[in-house]
């Protein structure tokens, strides 16, 4: 399955060459890069392709070859963080006492461990820097349940991710954005050693 974007009005801003080209074949996908190098663009990029919206100045081609897309779910971590929104459980006082009492790291896994094997077989799920909040051994952890839920449920995954577990594996596929020319990204150096960055 590739996505080709025809055009986009952010991607243009950031230098990068139209058309874009982006293997999605691979089941379980990572975007990966430095910040502001449309990781999170992309995403919601493919979210809006895969759902077949229109949008203003962005104009794409998603050829599925004959894959079947089942629900499609974009979480991203920041946004959708249930911690900020107690009420959506006030029909739920358990799950309610949870959120409130959990810290952000135990919500975001039991994101992983019961709300997303709970979406149907063959469900795309896009997320946005998944380990957010997350300590090193809980995002290795993450990526053994990321990969139950391909070889298990049949899903497909991409995710945008700063995390060296998630992109080290030699299960996933990673797009690397860095690749491109991108205005937003610094390209000097951030400091010498012994010497301070605040200027």
């Amino acid at each position: 399955m590739y996505l080709k974007i025809l055009s986009h009005p952010i991607f243009v801003n950031l230098n990068f060459h139209m058309p874009m080209i982006v293997d999605l074949s691979h089941p379980l996908v990572m975007l990966e890069g430095e910040n502001g190098s449309g990781k999170s663009t992309l995403l919601h990029s493919i979210y809006l392709a895969m759902r077949e919206e229109q949008v203003e100045s962005y104009a794409y081609k998603l050829d599925k070859k004959d894959v079947e897309l089942g629900k499609v779910l974009l979480f991203d971590a920041e946004q959708h963080n249930p911690r900020n929104n107690p009420e959506l459980f006030d029909d739920d006082p358990r799950m309610k006492e949870f959120i409130t009492s959990a810290s952000h790291g135990q919500v975001m896994l039991s994101l992983f461990r019961e709300t997303f094997p709970s979406l149907p077989d063959g469900s795309v799920l896009l997320l946005d820097e998944p380990e957010m909040a997350l300590s090193q051994s809980n995002q290795r952890r993450i990526l053994k349940m990321l990969k139950e839920l391909v070889d298990q449920k049949n899903f497909r995954i991409i995710a945008a991710t700063h995390s060296p577990h998630l992109l080290a594996s030699p299960d996933t596929y990673v797009i690397n954005l860095d690749r491109h020319v991108n205005r937003n990204i610094t390209t000097g150096p951030m400091g010498v050693e012994d010497a301070s960055t605040i200027q």
